[in-house]
């Protein structure tokens, strides 16, 4: 049986660019979906124009004046750190990582409490709208094995992988295994649960990424390993992802410390194969059309251009960088480059799990960028970061992102009658005065002023999802 859901629709039709977003927009304010018993979207449009046959059967769902969007493409969230939002580290990302994360991660190997954290982190996930997530999971494969049941069983969309550390330091030791180890892991946990073939990839809800923490974490030896690994799977869908230039401090920070230990020309350097001395090629590449690259705050040129060249997409995560004092990715030199950027909680480092936060974060940071480098990102470009650049970096773009017919029904409905300030700045603040960015000032206020409480419904495919 057909369903009919009835809202104030917002999506991005196609398949745009970001710089394309704003011609892309669609909004439909007494539209309707109509989606299959298949969760698959048969049509879109206003409500007015849907033909009924008197003998067709349609159930109909109206969710009144909320708004339904895409469901929202999480390209960046930490499972093991789901109760360490706002932990005081002293410092930055080095200090965070071992005065708060590691000792917080350890906590993860006991069973009972790493399936409360997967219950917690899968509840908080649907309350936000994210309907598909990009997971650096956990160094447990107990705690691995309760998130992915936690997934299927709740019917959420989502990409994980075990975090891998083959060495660290004292507070990370808890969290560090060999390296024979850790490929053998990480081989158990693709072959227990990422689709056995591309035909049962095309219906899968779930997959398995290969996830070092970041290259301090594992060593050369540990690189070529995962690189071999990689090659091996990718026709399967694995994925990757990973951290890469996150934070710059003069001197001591993460980057310093990546080119210090590898002797590499670039970061992205030890991802590409050429972690060897003076970046000599020492084994596969790890980038690609499935991989993706965490923050990238202080990317060099040619590592823009190589992350394109290579379908590589960015996750980035303005929030966790503001947390952690990481600085400002450049959107516009980014956006240049041609790389795909999607959006990303970092949740802990990020202290918020809804994906309109990110976008608000993203707007202030960039209009604030010095001289000609600030820019005023369109409503639709904010959309983009959360919906359709999300599917594009995972590959899933055939299967969601947009309200196109063929596409799965990936939504989330916002009731802004649950959160007055928004309700407010819709119904009773100044429209556009020019009507041509009517939709694209209503679009903004949505994004800018929402809050967590007004998600009022979340579907997976046509499936609704509880909190």
């Amino acid at each position: 049986m057909t369903t009919l859901h009835r809202g104030h629709v917002f999506h991005l039709a196609g398949r745009p660019t970001v710089e394309e977003a704003p011609e892309a927009l669609v909004e439909i304010p007494d539209g309707a979906l109509a989606v299959g018993d298949d969760g698959i979207i048969e049509w879109c449009g206003r409500w007015a124009d849907r033909l009924e046959d008197e003998e067709e059967e349609v159930r109909i769902v109206d969710h009144g004046g909320a708004f339904i969007l895409p469901g929202f493409v999480d390209a960046h969230v930490h499972f093991p750190q789901v109760y360490s939002v706002d932990a005081y580290g002293g410092g930055q990302l080095l200090e965070w990582l071992d005065e708060c994360i590691f000792p917080a991660e350890a906590r993860l190997a006991d069973e009972a409490f790493a399936r409360g954290a997967a219950r917690e982190f899968c509840r908080r996930l649907a309350a936000a709208g994210t309907t598909t997530s990009l997971v650096f999971g956990s160094a447990f494969p107990v705690a691995q094995d309760a998130l992915f049941e936690e997934y299927r069983r709740r019917g959420l969309r989502g990409v994980i992988g075990r975090g891998i550390q083959t060495v660290g330091s004292r507070a990370a030791r808890p969290l560090v295994t060999g390296e024979e180890e850790a490929i053998r892991l990480t081989e158990a946990e693709i072959e227990r649960w990422h689709p056995a073939s591309e035909e049962a990839a095309r219906e899968a809800l779930l997959a398995v990424a290969i996830v070092p923490r970041f290259s301090l974490s594992v060593t050369a030896k540990t690189l070529a390993a995962l690189g071999e690994l990689y090659y091996h799977y990718r026709r399967r869908g694995v994925y990757f992802t990973s951290h890469l230039n996150e934070n710059n401090r003069a001197g001591d920070g993460e980057i310093a410390a990546v080119l210090g230990s590898y002797g590499v020309d670039t970061y992205l350097d030890t991802y590409d194969g050429r972690f060897l001395r003076g970046s000599r090629r020492g084994g596969r590449s790890l980038l690609g059309r499935r991989s993706v690259m965490a923050h990238c705050v202080h990317c060099t040129d040619a590592e823009l251009a190589r992350l394109a060249e290579t379908r590589t997409s960015v996750a980035h995560c303005p929030n966790s960088q503001l947390f952690l004092g990481s600085g400002t990715m450049p959107w516009r030199r980014t956006a240049a480059s041609g790389v795909n950027i999607a959006a990303g909680t970092d949740f802990a480092a990020g202290d918020s799990w809804f994906l309109p936060y990110v976008l608000n974060a993203a707007f202030k940071v960039h209009i604030s960028e010095p001289g000609a480098a600030g820019v005023a990102l369109h409503p639709a470009a904010l959309l983009h970061l959360a919906t359709v650049a999300g599917a594009r970096a995972l590959d899933l773009e055939d299967r969601i992102g947009n309200f196109d017919p063929g596409r799965e029904a990936d939504m989330v409905v916002i009731d802004a009658s649950r959160w007055e300030p928004l309700a407010h700045a819709l119904e009773l603040g100044l429209p556009s005065a020019d009507p041509e960015n009517e939709s694209a000032g209503r679009l903004f206020k949505l994004l800018m002023a929402c809050n967590e409480v007004a998600v009022a419904e979340v579907y997976v495919k046509g499936r609704r999802v509880t909190a």
